[in-house]
């Protein structure tokens, strides 16, 4: 079965039609790569999925259940989690409290705002867990601020694993940060995610990172879905190729 089902999912901006009619299914297990040149309705679609935004007409299957209609906070609790290209961290707060407080949050608890960790050793040991997880565990003390650009994303996808989910989406994990800085950060999440047996889908524009990690690909263009397949059959696909890559992908 299906972790993922979508049928004729739609949404209209205006005279936009943004996501127009998209049938997607994702498997338990996958790492999906979602493609599509800017405007073509990638961050929309998973901004549906994860309830950010309503959708205008069509369904959403997690899990066997129908979400359609399910607030942020209810598919969160169902185990739906995603991080953000723009990334949305506390920099004042401490690396761990960071994590600290999306584990108090899924834990129903309530925190004040300074030294989280502090009042909560159990809290504070899982966050402790998911920061050494993602090699962040020596700046657990530091201030979010005071990481590099390539620590942040990792810190961004860090605190949405903390809240247990079942699929992550993950928008654009390696912009922003240096060529050599892009290897290492998805070596790390697709560890992650694949030792915890996390389903996930990635919004991706660098094509290398696309290719190498991802069982399979999703490549939208003007709001519907264009093709799909593995890596190698997206490789020879010449529509895909056309008119997103512009020309074959080396094997």
């Amino acid at each position: 079965m299906n972790l993922l089902e979508t049928h004729g999912l739609t949404k209209v901006f205006g005279a936009h039609r943004a996501v127009d009619g998209v049938d997607v299914a994702v498997r338990p297990g996958e790492l999906v790569a979602l493609i599509g040149s800017n405007g073509a309705g990638k961050t929309t679609l998973v901004n549906l999925i994860s309830g950010l935004l309503r959708a205008d007409a069509g369904t959403i299957v997690f899990g066997g259940q129908d979400v359609t209609h399910r607030s942020v906070h209810e598919r969160i609790e169902a185990g739906i989690a995603r991080s953000f290209q723009l990334v949305n961290l506390f920099d004042q707060l401490t690396v761990l409290d960071n994590v600290a407080l999306t584990v108090f949050a899924r834990q129903g608890k309530t925190a004040h705002l300074w030294s989280v960790a502090a009042r909560d050793t159990a809290v504070a040991d899982e966050a402790m867990q998911v920061l050494g997880q993602f090699g962040l565990a020596a700046r657990a003390r530091m201030t979010a601020a005071g990481l590099s650009q390539g620590e942040r994303k990792l810190l961004d996808v860090a605190v949405a694993y903390a809240l247990r989910p079942t699929l992550l989406f993950l928008d654009e994990p390696t912009s922003g940060v240096s060529t050599r800085e892009k290897a290492p950060i998805m070596d790390v999440v697709t560890s992650v995610v694949r030792q915890e047996h996390i389903t996930a889908v990635v919004i991706e524009h660098d094509m290398d990172i696309v290719f190498t990690y991802s069982d399979r690909i999703v490549a939208m263009h003007q709001g519907a879905i264009l093709a799909e397949g593995t890596p190698d059959e997206i490789r020879r696909n010449e529509q895909v190729t056309t008119t997103l890559i512009g020309s074959p992908q080396p094997e």
